[in-house]
């Protein structure tokens, strides 16, 4: 049970970050940094790597854990380049796509080192 609650969370959070890359974000609570949306997109990376990489690490196959690391690194590159195709308002920023692998790198560095859920 808990194992299919997880994948559900993984696709809709994978498909929320989607819909949030396509539309205007007005009105984001501002941090008080210079790197407000840096922070935000290494946030965002940081929970879809854990999600993911803990929903996958029960199958105890590392070859596929490696297959999902990839897979959200490509994700995070193909939504930042791809952005400004669906909205003239979003653009590409390098240092974003730096977040964003950032936080994928981290987020399953810690959830492929903690047991955080037990699936069964």
């Amino acid at each position: 049970m808990v194992k299919k609650l997880l994948l559900l969370a993984a696709i809709g959070y994978t498909i929320l970050l989607v819909i949030v890359y396509l539309i205007n974000l007005n009105g984001v609570p501002q941090l008080g940094s210079s790197f407000d949306d840096k922070i935000y997109h290494f946030l965002a990376y940081f929970v879809l790597a854990g999600l993911w990489i803990t929903y996958f690490k029960n199958f105890k196959n590392e070859i596929k854990l490696y297959k999902v690391f990839v897979g959200m690194i490509l994700f995070g590159i193909v939504l930042e380049l791809v952005q400004h195709q669906f909205n003239p308002n979003r653009t590409y920023d390098t240092l974003d796509l730096l977040a964003n692998c950032l936080g994928v790198i981290v987020g399953t560095l810690i959830a492929a080192r903690l047991n955080i859920i037990k699936l069964k």
